[in-house]
Formats: C-alpha cells, sequence, structure tokens
C-alpha cells in the first residue's frame, strides 16, 4: 500500500495587538490530533429601514458595520499508554491542555484586561481573531483522579469580514513519494499493523510506549485506535508534539 506522507498539524500562535506579527513563540500550542472539521461563520450587521413611502416592494437593506467573522473547532487530547515511571511522561491531560487556555486568558494592559490576539494555521488555512469561548470536557480518569483524555472546543471571533488567506505550504507535489520521516520510500523500515492493533500497541512492543503520540503523528495517523489490517507504520520517526521529555 502507499506510504502516507507527514500530516500538517494545525497550530495556535500568539499575535501582537495589531494582529500583525506573530510574538512569544514560547506562547504557541501544536495541536495533538487535528480537528475533523473546522466551522467558519460569517455575519453582517443589516437594518432594514422603516418609515414612510410605498411599501409594496421589497425593503432597501442598509450594512452598518465591517461585519463578523467567526471559527469553531474541537480538539482532542489524550495522555494514555505512556509506561508508568517514565522521566518526564505526561500524566495529565491539563498540561497539554493548558496551552490552549492561554489564549482565553486576559492579560492586563494597562487598565483595561484584554485576551491575547491569537492566529489559528493548519496548512494553508488561517484564522486571525480573539478566542472569545472555551470549554474543556475531561473524559477518563486514573486511579488517582487525574484525567488522561480531553476534549477542547473553542470559538475565535474577528470584528470583520475579510477575504480568505491562502498561507503557502510545503507540501510535496502531488504524486510525489515520501514516507512517514520524510525520506524516500524503501529507505526506512516499515512495521505491518496486524489486524486489531493500535499505535500504542505497537510503540510499546519496540521499547516506545512513552513516543506513541510522536509516531501516530508522523505517520499521518488521526486514529491511533483503529489501524487498519496490514497497514504500515514507521516506528523509527518522532515528532515534537509539545510534550516535553
Amino acid at each position: 500500500m502507499p506510504e502516507p506522507t507527514p500530516l500538517a498539524k494545525a497550530e495556535l500562535r500568539q499575535l501582537d495587538a495589531n494582529f500583525e506579527n506573530e510574538i512569544e513563540g514560547d506562547t504557541w500550542a501544536k495541536v495533538q490530533f487535528n480537528p475533523e472539521t473546522l466551522k467558519v461563520s460569517f455575519a453582517n450587521q443589516v437594518q432594514t429601514p422603516s418609515g414612510g413611502g410605498d411599501q409594496r416592494g421589497t425593503p432597501a437593506r442598509q450594512f452598518v458595520g465591517a461585519g463578523t467573522t467567526k471559527l469553531a473547532v474541537q480538539l482532542w487530547f489524550d495522555v494514555t499508554g505512556q509506561p508508568e515511571g517514565q522521566s518526564g511522561a505526561v500524566d495529565d491531560v491539563r498540561q497539554l491542555t493548558k496551552k490552549v487556555a492561554f489564549f482565553i486568558t486576559p492579560k492586563k494592559e494597562g487598565d483595561k484586561f484584554v485576551p491575547p490576539a491569537v492566529r489559528f494555521l493548519w496548512g494553508s488555512f488561517q484564522f486571525d481573531g480573539i478566542m472569545e469561548s472555551l470549554e474543556e470536557s475531561l473524559e477518563f480518569f486514573s486511579p488517582e483522579g487525574k484525567p488522561l483524555r480531553a476534549s477542547v472546543s473553542f470559538g475565535l471571533t474577528q470584528q470583520k469580514i475579510t477575504a480568505f488567506v491562502f498561507r503557502p505550504t510545503d507540501a510535496p507535489p502531488p504524486g510525489a513519494p515520501r514516507g512517514p520521516s520524510g525520506k524516500p520510500p524503501g529507505t526506512s523500515p516499515m512495521t505491518p499493523a496486524p489486524q486489531g492493533s493500535t499505535v500504542q500497541g505497537l510503540a510499546a512492543g519496540q521499547g516506545k510506549g512513552g513516543d506513541w503520540q510522536s509516531i501516530a503523528s508522523a505517520n499521518g495517523i488521526e486514529n491511533p485506535r483503529q489501524l487498519a489490517a496490514g497497514q504500515l507504520i514507521d516506528l523509527q520517526v518522532g515528532v515534537n508534539i509539545g510534550v516535553k521529555r
């Protein structure tokens, strides 16, 4: 079967107050698993005039203001599958989601509290705005009561409607052969996935249980718990997903 290309990861980046320059790279947050969908909503401020005149025809409409654009996103984070006691392993999913929650936390600027401007990037897609809402659902807990899995839903808003922004990407041209590690096919050993296997299980079998998230990301695997029988996995690759090791 053809080898998958590396999967671009969505990312949140802080912007300056003018929504122009990306700043403070240590605050940026890269997602663990890409969202399934992005929902973009547009709204103009419309006012229908009232008063005298001929009311039989369609009333004229007056547009007021620049309108608004909103982006709705849901992300998943999961720290299960890591060997217990491993140095640097994340045992509380909020250690990952706090980097997303940073963007809804207001910062003091003079006598006001203002949330940071944020840029959401995913490949060629770009959205700049303010995070107006965030909801975190903790899905799974350890015996010690620590949350291990979470979904994070947030909404970004910009007070205008602008033309779409298409960012250039460094993806290979269509049909260009590339393996998960970016190397030519055949130069990196691949492991076929047995029926019913998971990325966590395959990584643990190679003594890399603590790196299963990086392996899943580098191989472009959206669902690490559901692999196709015979799917080729490169267990030698890994990318930084924001977990300090």
